[in-house]
């Protein structure tokens, strides 16, 4: 038997001075590094327009003009979403050191019709056209382009897959070494890496390195989110929550102002880094998660935390406040046994009767689209044309405005139409983009509207998941849930680079598709908002088994009298775990989430 962090709480303080410092100054700042890591390599392996370099025609003591030079040498070719534009990875085939009248030259090669001129791919590699000379990234550097303009997007892949396989890996280390060691070995790995990244020699180091860094995202967030969640009371974990969410949209919006202050990608690197050496100052300030502490029967070191905490919130504690506790522990060494009997549960559990199976693969499949849609539009952003910076800074800044939307319709109109018209009204804005590719402002504004949707829905899912699940399968069904979501950041660049090779606005037609059949599966799940959590299995299939179609759109469920709210709301409240906005999805472990 373990100790129940809650029953202390009260005496020491929810939300003290203690857990407002270590949350403000501490646990919401060690957040940073994720958001920085997650996107900074989108900026480190941007396209900048480019066309095949004509040595004889662009040498620095020849006038002659951009305009001049890719009407004499470049075709003009349709592209495969039809429309007619200069070729990027072919030249017309002629010997330009000779002396002849490069005016005759360019009226012969101006005719855009003119298919009798020879063309072959570039020779002497490429012109790339940035905006200003101090703008350098992997693809102007080792000319990842053309035949080789795959490798940024693989690069993005195997940068999700690690992510993968480090969150799980991450949950164990957590749960076995504690809170406070997984954070600063994650620190570790991640700064190691990260510096690296900018003295690689070759594209493939490069590559290595940032495959160590996806390792660490976003399992590093973990710790300084799941303490902040385990340190304060029931009460306030949707606030702590939330101050998450924030912070981590705020922080994109940071990293649009850094990548555009610093244009070169060895020293945007290092500028997305460095400063996060800092953190290992945090040693001496990071203390171990007391609930931790007490789920290890680590009751010396657990007192020592509660003790100081109860101190800087001005509270006090007998001396022998702890004898009471250590005592039930030592009297139920006699249970252990029985315990132990005890059935057990797995993920099998969750498929097991028609009505869990259906919730769950409906829950998994919007985890799914959610955390796709919203690692694929933070991956698009660059694409969108105009300034890519500044449509990077957009994006983060539409997030902000969802925290205040959400608090009224979240106990208004309830979880499910919340999460229904946030999905919906962020997939017609996506779908929409088709009418306007050629408008940059309007397929901004739109692009904006669908960030805005999808954020709102990543807040909304893992509370209305927690309240789904059964307690005795809570834990495993949000973290299949979660893994199932991460799978989308390994998928969504493939689509991005789709969009590259055909239609630009394919992969927001897609992303639009999925949240609009994700906001209208959302419709087909019992409503929790004011419901009492399922505890048992059984209890969990008869959760929502009569809501059938004709209560799909019922909205706003009545407010129960105050006495039967208030038990309700304190129960979800020590039941549930919120979860914070990830890169890529925060995925905890069972282990980890049970205990929160």
């Amino acid at each position: 038997m373990t100790i129940d962090f809650d029953l202390i709480l009260p005496d020491v303080g929810e939300y003290g001075n203690y857990q407002k410092l270590m949350v403000w100054f501490v646990f919401l700042p060690g957040m940073i590094p994720c958001g920085f890591h997650a996107y900074n390599q989108l900026f480190m392996a941007t396209q900048p327009k480019f066309r095949c370099l004509i040595p004889d025609l662009d040498l620095a003591d020849r006038n002659f003009t951009e305009e001049f030079i890719r009407n004499a040498s470049i075709p003009f070719v349709r592209n495969k979403d039809g429309r007619w534009n200069f070729s990027s990875c072919s030249m017309y085939s002629r010997n330009y050191s000779v002396e002849e009248d490069l005016t005759v030259l360019l009226q012969a090669s101006g005719n855009l019709s003119s298919s009798d001129i020879p063309t072959v791919p570039c020779q002497a590699g490429w012109k790339f056209q940035n905006n200003d000379q101090e703008t350098t990234t992997v693809v102007t550097e080792w000319e990842l382009v053309c035949d080789k303009d795959f490798y940024p997007t693989m690069a993005l892949v195997l940068f999700g897959i690690s992510g993968l396989i480090g969150n799980w890996i991450f949950g164990y280390i957590q749960d076995s070494m504690g809170r406070r060691p997984a954070f600063f070995i994650y620190l570790l790995i991640e700064s190691i890496f990260a510096i690296a990244t900018a003295f690689a020699p070759t594209f493939g180091i490069w590559l290595a390195c940032r495959i160590g860094v996806g390792f660490t995202v976003p399992a590093i967030m973990g710790t300084p989110f799941v303490m902040a969640i385990e340190l304060v009371g029931p009460s306030w974990r949707t606030h702590v929550a939330l101050l998450a969410n924030v912070v981590y949209s705020c922080t994109l919006c940071l990293l649009g102002v850094v990548v555009w202050l610093v244009r070169d990608w060895r020293q945007m690197s290092l500028a997305t880094s460095l400063p996060f050496l800092a953190f290992f100052f945090y040693w001496w300030v990071l203390p171990e998660s007391p609930r931790w502490l007490l789920s290890q029967n680590r009751l010396a070191e657990a007192e020592v935390e509660i003790r100081k905490m109860a101190r800087i919130n001005k509270r006090s504690l007998p001396a022998g406040y702890f004898n009471q506790f250590k005592t039930n522990v030592e009297e139920s060494g006699d249970d252990m046994d029985s315990s132990r009997s005890q059935p057990t549960y797995g993920a099998l559990d969750l498929v097991k009767t028609p009505n869990m199976a259906r919730k769950t693969a409906i829950v998994t499949f919007i985890w799914f689209t959610v955390t796709s849609v919203y690692v694929g539009l933070s991956y698009y952003a660059p694409a969108l044309g105009g300034n890519e910076y500044l449509n990077f800074l957009l994006a983060g800044v539409a997030e902000l405005p969802t925290y205040f939307f959400l608090w009224p319709t979240m106990d208004r109109w309830g979880r499910r139409w919340t999460l229904c018209f946030s999905m919906i009204l962020g997939g017609v804005a996506c779908l929409a983009t088709l009418s306007f590719q050629d408008d940059y402002v309007v397929m901004l504004v739109l692009y904006c509207i669908g960030k805005f949707g999808i954020s709102s829905a990543f807040v909304v899912l893992p509370l209305m998941a927690s309240e789904l699940y059964p307690t005795v399968v809570r834990g495993i069904g949000i973290s299949i849930s979660g893994v199932a979501g991460m799978l989308g950041p390994i998928f969504i660049p493939l689509i991005n680079y789709l969009g590259t090779e055909s239609l630009m606005v394919l992969p927001l037609m897609i992303m639009g598709g999925l949240m609009v059949a994700g906001g209208l599966c959302a419709l087909t799940l019992p409503e929790t908002l004011h419901q009492h959590l399922p505890q048992t299995l059984e209890e969990g299939e008869l959760f929502g088994k009569d809501f059938g179609y004709k209560q799909w759109l019922t909205c706003c469920p009545p407010r129960p009298n105050r006495r039967e709210h208030g038990k309700d709301v304190a129960q979800r409240l020590a039941e549930n775990s919120d979860v914070a906005k990830p890169l890529v999805s925060l995925t905890i472990p069972s282990s980890v989430t049970s205990a929160i």
